[in-house]
């Protein structure tokens, strides 16, 4: 192997055949660290759930295993604390924790991709994603129907005028006005549990392919 493509090689996951530097255009083209860097929490999980299950195979010793989560652990703390150094030659939010667990652990890190594709982790971590933001959508839905309610509540009296094509129709109560956006909202929720369900399956052992058996 020619030192230039070995050092292609220790760049890039995929640069096995590619002798030179992928160009710097290239490299801002397909970087897609600005997007998915929000997936680091979810990434890890899934890394840590990944590691446990190489251990239940004896893929991994339990010493292993161990070393691994703690150091998906340190990794998850210098992201959270905003001091987790990104280089150019990380182009995703993936490769950028694998890098720096086989900077932490050595080549111990590169044990925790064993029977795991990058098409699986990705798949995961997005479904993880999805999951966790329609929780936190349907929250902030509910909070804002429980503000509706509390204002029809103390406004159970109050008389204002209905419109049709923008003409007054008849008088009615503002209460009913505000709990009629509090029901349009309820369908709301259901779609976003509906999507939650949805997400909720495990992509895990499809492989790139054909299975990871």
């Amino acid at each position: 192997m020619t030192r230039s493509r070995a050092r292609a090689r220790a760049a890039k996951a995929w640069a096995g055949r590619i002798a030179a530097p992928t160009a710097p255009a290239v490299e801002r083209f397909t970087g897609s660290l600005p997007v998915d860097r929000r997936l680091y929490p979810h990434d890890i999980a899934g890394s840590v759930a990944h590691v446990r299950a190489l251990v239940r195979a004896r893929l991994l010793t339990r010493r292993e295993g161990a070393r691994l989560e703690r150091g998906l652990g340190a990794v998850r703390r210098e992201l959270d604390a905003g001091r987790f150094r990104f280089l150019p030659s990380d182009e995703d939010i993936h490769m950028a924790i694998e890098r720096r667990l086989v900077q932490l652990l050595g080549p111990l890190g590169g044990k925790l991709h064993t029977g795991r594709s990058r098409n699986d982790q990705v798949a995961l971590d997005l479904r993880l994603w999805l999951r966790a933001e329609c929780d936190a959508l349907d929250g902030a839905v509910r909070r804002l129907q429980q503000a509706l309610v509390a204002l029809a509540t103390r406004h159970r009296g109050a008389i204002m005028p209905g419109y049709t094509h923008l003409q007054r129709a008849q008088p009615i109560l503002l209460a009913h006005h505000l709990l009629a956006y509090r029901e349009m909202l309820a369908r709301d929720r259901g779609r976003f549990r509906d999507c939650r369900a949805r997400a909720d399956e495990l992509p895990l052992g499809a492989g790139a392919l054909a299975g990871a058996g």
